[in-house]
C-alpha cells in the first residue's frame, strides 16, 4: 500500500508540473451526510487549477473529543500535490469549509466538515492564523490513524513521527474503519492492503 501511495505522489511531483510541494490535511464532519460533505471538500479540492489529490486514507468513525456533547464524526486525511504556499492553501480549505456550509458558533462543536492543514513539505510557519507543522496533530488519534495510512515510508521524519505517536497515543477504541474511501485515486489504499 505505502509503496502504491509513494509512486503515485512522486509520479505527479516529478512529472512536468514543476514547483509542487506535498501537502497532508485532515478532513471531518460529523453533521449532515458526513460522507457526501468529505467527497464534497476532496472534489473542491482537486478541481483547483494548484491543487491535485495525490492519495486519500480509508474513513474512520471516531468519538468526539474535547466537547463530546455531540454526534460521532467520519475522518479521514488526504496527501495533496499543490503550487500553493502555505497562507493559499489554508485560505482555499477555509473557502471550501463556508462553501460547504461550516458554522464556526461553538469551539470544537459540530460541523458539517472540517479541514485542517497538518503539514507541508519543507514548510515551518508560526502566525497568528496557521502553524506548521500542526502543533497538536501528533495527540489527535482522528489524525494519526488515518495519516499513518497514507504517509509514505519514503518520508523519513514525517512516517517515523506518526508511527511513534501512535504507539503512545491512548483511546484507540474511539476510532473505527468505518470503509475504504471511494476516491478515485491510483494511489488509494488497495483492497490488498488488509482491513
Amino acid at each position: 500500500m505505502e509503496r502504491e501511495i509513494e509512486q503515485g505522489a512522486s509520479n505527479y511531483v516529478s512529472g512536468d508540473e514543476t514547483g509542487l510541494v506535498i501537502a497532508y490535511i485532515a478532513l471531518g464532519a460529523n453533521i449532515g451526510d458526513r460522507e457526501y460533505s468529505l467527497h464534497a471538500a476532496l472534489t473542491e479540492l482537486d478541481r483547483h487549477h494548484d491543487i491535485k489529490v495525490v492519495a486519500c486514507s480509508d474513513i474512520y468513525e471516531t468519538d468526539p473529543v474535547g466537547y463530546e456533547d455531540q454526534p460521532v464524526f467520519l475522518n479521514m486525511t488526504t496527501c495533496l500535490a499543490t503550487a500553493l504556499d502555505a497562507e493559499a492553501l489554508l485560505q482555499v480549505m477555509l473557502d471550501i469549509e463556508k462553501q460547504l456550509g461550516r458554522v464556526r458558533n461553538i469551539r470544537n462543536g459540530p460541523r458539517v466538515i472540517d479541514l485542517d492543514l497538518l503539514w507541508m513539505e519543507g514548510c515551518s510557519v508560526n502566525t497568528p492564523d496557521l502553524t506548521l507543522p500542526h502543533p497538536r496533530m501528533g495527540e489527535r488519534l482522528f489524525v494519526m490513524v488515518p495519516l499513518a495510512d497514507i504517509v509514505p515510508e519514503s518520508d523519513t521524519q514525517l512516517h517515523a513521527f506518526v508511527h511513534q505517536a501512535l504507539g503512545t497515543l491512548d483511546g484507540k477504541e474511539g476510532i473505527r474503519k468505518w470503509k475504504r474511501s471511494s476516491w478515485p485515486s491510483e494511489s488509494a489504499p488497495s483492497a490488498s492492503s488488509g482491513d
